[in-house]
C-alpha cells in the first residue's frame, strides 16, 4: 500500500540524479586514504606545499600531487604559487564547521566499525 504524503515528500526533498551524481563523486574522493588524510592535514595548517604534505603523511610526493590535483579539479582545495613552490589550502568555501563536525563522526564510526 503506497502512502503519497510519503511519496511526495521524497520527490520534493529528496536528491536529484544531478546532485545524487555529483555528491557521489565527491565521495568517492574520500574515499580514498591519501586524498582523505591531505584534506584532514590541510585543516590543521593554513597552507602547505607538496614536500612537507609528503614527509609528515609518509607518502611519496607524486602520490601526494596526484592527490592534490584531483582535489583542486574538485574544487576542494585552492593552490598558490610562492616563488617555484606551489602551496595547497582548502577552498575558501570549504564548508568548515561540517567539515570538523564529519571528521569527529567519520572517525568515531570507522572506530566503531573495527571494534564489532
Amino acid at each position: 500500500m503506497q502512502d503519497p504524503d510519503s511519496v511526495e515528500r521524497i520527490r520534493r526533498q529528496g536528491l536529484t540524479p544531478d546532485h545524487a551524481s555529483a555528491l557521489s563523486g565527491t565521495l568517492s574522493l574520500l574515499s580514498e586514504p591519501t586524498r582523505l588524510r591531505i584534506l584532514y592535514a590541510l585543516d590543521q595548517v593554513d597552507e602547505v606545499c607538496v614536500s612537507d604534505l609528503a614527509v609528515a603523511l609518509e607518502v611519496g610526493e607524486d602520490a601526494v600531487s596526484y592527490a592534490l590535483r584531483l582535489l583542486r579539479t574538485a574544487g576542494l582545495v585552492r593552490s598558490r604559487k610562492d616563488g617555484r613552490t606551489v602551496r595547497y589550502r582548502l577552498a575558501e568555501d570549504f564548508p568548515e564547521p561540517l567539515l570538523h563536525h564529519c571528521w569527529l563522526q567519520l572517525v568515531s564510526l570507522s572506530s566503531a566499525t573495527r571494534e564489532e
